[in-house]
């Protein structure tokens, strides 16, 4: 077992961490840096793990998933112990925020996993993707995900950081002006894997592949496994009328003629100029092919 323990992750800050017994069988690592990530990663293909435990948030998740593809053939089941601001995927996952090391040992011992998938992104001249997480965005989530940063300094996290960064991009989107940079949007170029191609302003584009999201919000529609796209026509239109039954999962074709659009995919090519964020961490855009990852099993209660 390889065990990873960022300290500086939301709830680890200030913690001190008591090890369990160490054997042969258990190997910690403390990383500060990329490069610590990857040795630690690199010793613990070596050792031949076969569970690695990763105590941090969801970008802590986003960077083990994106670099340990390189020093295993397949990855190992995961268990998550979530100590971040948000935890999204252990939301999705049925994983109490509250778990802690003793309860991942438990449920490994026990063999409980469920499957999920990541995105994989990747430029297109590349061969390889450079990221693997489960919530990408761009244009307004842009923008909305600097928000939410502002409120984790305040001391607000979780749901709480959700709900107040939504209800600040709604109020930026409503009652903004006509150019403002919520409402103009982000012209982006969209080609989906059955050859449907499209280019157009976007007000927000959205991407997952996990089933439930913070809130029970359910802006992809009804829950289901895989890659899922959304994409809202800029400037968006009726949001206050359209936005409680959008973010409700409601499949109604009225939302589709209001130029708010979804899909189920295993990849779509995106081409912008501008940023895009996956879990929390925001990355230079350009041509990019967003993908449906292989399963990876994942620990649970």
């Amino acid at each position: 077992m390889g065990i990873i323990f960022n300290r500086h992750a939301h709830r680890n800050i200030g913690q001190a961490q008591s090890l369990p017994d160490t054997t042969q069988a258990v190997d910690w690592t403390f990383p500060h840096t990329e490069q610590d990530l990857r040795k630690a990663l690199a010793r613990f293909a070596d050792r031949g793990i076969d569970v690695l435990v990763v105590d941090g948030g969801d970008g802590t998740i986003r960077d083990v998933l994106s670099i340990a593809p390189a020093y295993f053939r397949r990855l190992p089941k995961l268990a998550i112990i979530p100590s971040g601001k948000t935890n999204a995927l252990a939301l999705d996952l049925g994983i109490p925020i509250d778990w802690s090391l003793h309860d991942a040992l438990g449920a490994i011992a026990a063999g409980r996993t469920k499957q999920r998938s990541p995105i994989e992104v990747r430029h297109a001249a590349a061969s390889a993707p450079h990221l693997r997480g489960f919530l990408f965005g761009a244009g307004a989530f842009v923008e909305a995900t600097a928000i939410a940063q502002g409120v984790h300094g305040m001391g607000g996290f979780r749901g709480v950081a959700v709900g107040l960064s939504l209800a600040a991009a709604i109020a930026q989107t409503v009652f903004g002006k006509s150019n403002n940079r919520w409402r103009r949007g982000l012209k982006v170029g969209v080609a989906l894997d059955d050859g449907m191609r499209i280019e157009r302003n976007f007000y927000i584009i959205l991407g997952s592949t996990l089933k439930r999201l913070p809130l029970g919000l359910r802006p992809f529609g009804r829950e289901r496994a895989g890659l899922k796209v959304l994409g809202v026509d800029a400037p968006p239109r009726h949001v206050l009328a359209t936005l409680p039954a959008l973010l409700a999962g409601s499949e109604s074709a009225w939302l589709e003629r209001f130029g708010y659009h979804r899909c189920a995919t295993d990849s779509v090519r995106l081409t912008f100029d501008a940023d895009f964020v996956l879990d929390g961490e925001t990355y230079p855009g350009g041509d990019l092919i967003l993908a449906r990852g292989g399963p990876l099993d994942f620990v649970v209660p």
